[in-house]
This record gives structure tokens, sequence and C-alpha cells, in this order.
């Protein structure tokens, strides 16, 4: 298998070192507990598949010790301390009940989301299959190929059933798709049409292996069709449960407050400030988690050349924002609005600067990867007609669009000046590729290089090739049209109506209130302070929410959306505060 494109990146280090003190924290506190707990099967499973190096009891010991440990301190600041104690109490007790939850449920969502993301690569595994198939018709080579042209970790598991298959008949597709054949159907369906072809009479392989692919094509559109049918009704529950009924809460304060229910503003900040986003955060993670066939997109490592080298543009910038945001907040608003502007404006600022540069790689990661079914489709026309991979290359130039022509003219200069391989050219140090991180565009150049020592009879595969990238854009395409109409509703939620209708309510319960909480217990500057929370921590979860719905947890794309939405959101927020002030 190739190495990880990201192997010796230091964000790696940092994750190792965090894993590793996570794991101590949670054996001593497992320590300190009397007893052990009984482990359901399931959750074994899940510490497995997320390679935990505590042990399953461990960890359910340490977050029930937690919970444990903090449940007796919080009614003793109850009964002590009356109401002051209550709200001392609260996050105390959220925190220890939030371990608790995490320890139980978290960590089989956390192996279910790792599968589902594990699973995002199966129609480009199984592209690599039929590919190899096509080129040499045996299971074992076609296995062999396909885990060399790709470095997911789906193919990291086809690798293993591959060793273990060592030394007998068996190729190790056989277990490896009745192992993902629950969690996917359609790629244990896919993979046991590859294995037949390899046996099948040559007359008859290349409709069988075009079925294995039509087959991971349709489970693909077929999984992601049903999930965006049965997004809208817990989108909706969101929406409504999450932004209309919070803040229709807020403008009824002064009904219930003249009915005498007792809502001052440590009730208001603990709803708001805790439950709520809490329970907003849950919501999105289980939405996430549910979403099939991610089509994961490859990380940025923090390594890659057109990232910064350091933190400084994005501090000051950080710094810079802080103070402006805040500072317009105390002048158009109140001096309430001051923390609000600060923490939206200088947030944001610091999302947008950290995340472009690598928001701008993916941008060129995207375009290179639009421009390769064109490009496999032209070097293997020209392949099967009898040219050379090298000619066909320098003559495909002329049709490919930038930036995928200016790759393939890196490689074919390189190629020219230092002789390597068409392979090298792409992949080796200093190769075309060496800086995109790409696993579509490093598979098509390793099969570029298998295709240059096969000759003319891979043109067809090159050809195959480009046609089921095309397809699989396609199908990319098919299911961000399907979630689109969700997550556009919840991205113009995060930065523009949710914010609009929390100023807005401010502001009417503000005049309501005559600005000396004379119609509620809540004065008006800790309403406005609550209600600008809120809307933070909204623009913040919906934005990640609808990102990662419409494109997979990139981490630098809902970054830098992220930012992009507090900024929105924070001037949307205190412009309608304004806005609806002049009005009544």
């Amino acid at each position: 298998m190739n190495e990880a494109s990201g192997a010796s990146d230091p964000s790696q280090s940092s994750e190792r070192t965090v894993r590793s003190l996570l794991a101590t924290i949670v054996t001593t506190v497992a320590a300190a507990a009397p007893d052990t707990v009984s482990v359901p099967d399931g959750y074994r499973r899940a510490c497995r598949s997320l390679s935990l190096s505590p042990s399953a009891e461990a960890i359910l010991t340490a977050g029930y010790g937690a919970a444990g440990c903090a449940v007796a301190p919080s009614f003793l600041a109850v009964a002590v301390g009356g109401p002051l104690g209550t709200v001392v109490s609260l996050p105390l007790l959220t925190g220890a009940l939030g371990v608790a939850a995490l320890a139980r449920y978290g960590v089989p969502f956390a192996a279910d989301a790792k599968r589902v993301r594990t699973l995002g690569a199966a129609p480009s595994l199984v592209s690599a299959l039929v590919l190899g198939a096509t080129l040499w018709p045996s299971a074992e080579r076609a296995t062999a190929f396909a885990t060399r042209a790709s470095d997911t970790p789906l193919a990291a598991r086809l690798y293993t059933h591959r060793r273990r298959a060592a030394g007998t008949p068996r190729s190790g597709l056989n277990s490896f798709a009745a192992a993902w054949g629950d969690a996917f159907p359609a790629l244990e369906r896919a993979v046991g049409l590859v294995e037949r072809a390899t046996a099948a009479p040559a007359s008859d392989r290349p409709t069988i292996l075009d079925s294995a692919r039509r087959q991971i094509l349709d489970g693909t559109r077929d999984e992601m069709a049903a999930f965006a049918a049965s997004l809208r009704g817990p989108a909706t529950g969101l929406y409504a449960f999450g932004v209309l009924l919070p803040l229709a809460m807020v403008s009824l304060l002064p009904a219930v407050a003249a009915a005498g229910i007792p809502v001052g503003g440590p009730v208001l900040a603990a709803l708001y400030g805790i439950a709520l986003p809490a329970a907003l955060l849950v919501a999105c993670a289980w939405l996430l988690g549910r979403r099939p066939v991610a089509f994961p997109p490859t990380a940025v490592p923090r390594s890659h050349p057109d990232l910064p080298d350091t933190i400084h543009p994005t501090i000051i910038a950080g710094v810079a924002g802080t103070v402006a945001g805040g500072a317009l907040g105390n002048a158009l608003v109140a001096s309430w609005a001051t923390p609000v502007g600060a923490l939206g404006t200088g947030t944001g600022v610091v999302l947008v600067v950290h995340y472009r540069p690598a928001k701008r790689v993916r941008d060129r990661v995207d375009a290179v990867e639009a421009g390769l079914p064109d490009l496999l489709s032209s070097v293997g026309r020209r392949l099967d007609g009898g040219q050379s991979v090298e000619s066909s290359l320098n003559e495909a130039t002329a049709d490919a669009s930038s930036p995928t022509k200016e790759i393939i003219d890196a490689a074919v200069a390189r190629q020219a000046q230092l002789g390597t391989s068409v392979e090298g050219a792409f992949l080796g140090p200093g190769g075309a590729l060496a800086t995109l991180p790409s696993r579509r565009a490093r598979r098509a150049a390793t099969l570029l290089g298998t295709a240059a020592a096969v000759g003319p009879p891979a043109g067809e595969a090159l050809t195959a090739m480009g046609d089921h990238l095309d397809e699989l854009r396609a199908v990319e395409r098919e299911t961000r049209r399907d979630l689109a109409r969700i997550t556009e509703t919840l991205s113009n939620t995060a930065a523009l109506f949710g914010p609009l209708v929390g100023g807005a309510t401010v502001a009417l319960s503000g005049s309501m209130n005559g600005g000396s909480g004379q119609f509620t217990a809540v004065p008006s500057a800790t309403l406005g302070l609550v209600v600008g929370w809120y809307v933070l921590v909204l623009a913040v979860l919906l934005t990640a929410l609808s990102t990662g719905l419409h494109r997979g947890l990139d981490r630098a794309l809902v970054g830098y959306r992220a930012g992009l939405a507090l900024l929105s959101a924070t001037a949307t927020f205190l412009a309608a505060v304004v806005a609806t002030g002049l009005l009544i």
C-alpha cells in the first residue's frame, strides 16, 4: 500500500499525544472507582474499531465514576447555597452527566461515524478493483493493485484481509466483502462480482465488471437519496426546537413574568448558555453520524507548503477583529453588546484567516479532480490507438483545462528532464502531485504508471476509469442537490435568519422593559448577552451541520464557513437590535 500522504504530519503526533493523555486520565479515574461495570458486546466492538488503548470496562467505569463524583457536591451546593448554589451546581452537574453520556454513547457513535467515513471510499476502491481485474484476470493481482493504488482506511482493511489469505487459494475479497456487507450491501455485491469476473471467460468479464461498477454507484446513490428523504423530518424538528421555539420563548418573558413564574437571569443563562447548546450539539452530531457514504475529502496536512508556517497573522487579525467588533457593538447598541461583538467578530476573523489557505488548496484539488475524467479518457483513446502513455500525456495537455493542465505539464517536463517513470513524475519526490492532497489524482497517476508498463491493452481500462470518475462526480452532484434545500435553509438560518429574529426579540423585550426590568425579572443587558451568545452558537453549529451534510466533515471547509457565518451573524444581530429599536 502507499504511505498516507500526511504520515509525517505534525498533527498526527499531536493527536497521539492527546490520545495518550486521555488514556492516562481514563485509566487513573477507573482505577479509583470501586467496581467495574457490565459492558455490552457492541461497546467492545466499538472500542476495538476506534483502537482505544484503555479497556472498555475502564472507559465506562471512568465515565460513570466522574458523574458520580459530581452528583453529591451538586446536591450539597443546592442545599446550602440556595439559588446561588443552584446556579453554581448546574454547570458542574451538566458537565458530569455529559461525561457519563459521552463515555456510554459517544464511543459507539464515534465508531459508527468512523465506519461511515471509511465507507465513503467504497466507490473508489471498487473502481480500483475493477481496473485491476481488467488488466489482470486474477483476484489476487486485482486486490494487490487496489491496495497499492489507494491509501484510504477501507483499502487498509482490504490489505489486512489479503494478507490473512496469503498462502491460501483465496484472495481475501470474500472475507472483506462479508465484513462490510451489513454496513453497505452494495459493496458486498460489487466486490463479489469482481471476484466472479476474474474466474469468468474473457468474453463475459467486461459485462460482469461493468455490473460491479454499476452496483456500487447505484448503491451509493440509493443510500444518499434515502438519507436525504429521511433528513427532512429531523431537520425540521431541529429548526423548530433549536431556533424558532427558543427565540420565541424570549419574546414571551413579559407574559411569563406577569403570570408570576420566576424566570431570572441565572435560569436564562443556564438554559441558553448550557442546556440548549448542549442539546443542539447532540442533535447535530446525531444527524452527521447518520450520513451514509460520505465521499470524504483528503485532509490538507499542516505541513503543506501553501499553509503559513506561523500563526502570528491569525493572532493579529483575531485581536484586531475582537477590538473592532467590541467597539462597534458598544458604539451602535450598548455596553452589553461589547462582548457579543468582540466574541463573534474576533472568532470569525480567526477562523476565516486561519482556514483560508487550506480552503484555497481544497478548491484547487476540486478543480484538478474535475479535469481527471477527460484526461484519462483522452489518454486511454490514444493509448488504445497505439501511442505510448508518455506521448498521449503530452498531446492531452492541449485539451486539458487549468489547473489539470498545469499538473500534466509539470509531470511531462519532470519526466523529460530526469528520465523518471510516469508514476514517478507524478508521485515521486518533488513530483507534480507531491503537494496536492487528492486520493483520486494519486490513484489516476498510479493507473497511468501501470498503463505505461502494460501498453496499449490498458487503453480500454483508462477510458473506463475516466467514465467511472465522471459517473462518480455525477453521483456526488445528485446527492448534494438532494441535500441542498435542507443545507441551504440551515446555512441561511445560521448566518441571517436566526440572528435577525434574535436581535429583533432583544430590542422588543427592551422596549417592553423600558430598559429597567419593569415587566420581567431579566434586565435588557442580561437578555441581550444571553440571546447574543445563543445566536453565535447557532451560527457555528448549524453551519458545521450544513457543511458536514453537504460536503462531509472537511475541517478546513467547516472552519472557514463557520467563520464567515459568525461574522454575518454578529453583524446581523447587532443591526437587527438597532433597526428594531428605531422602528419601535
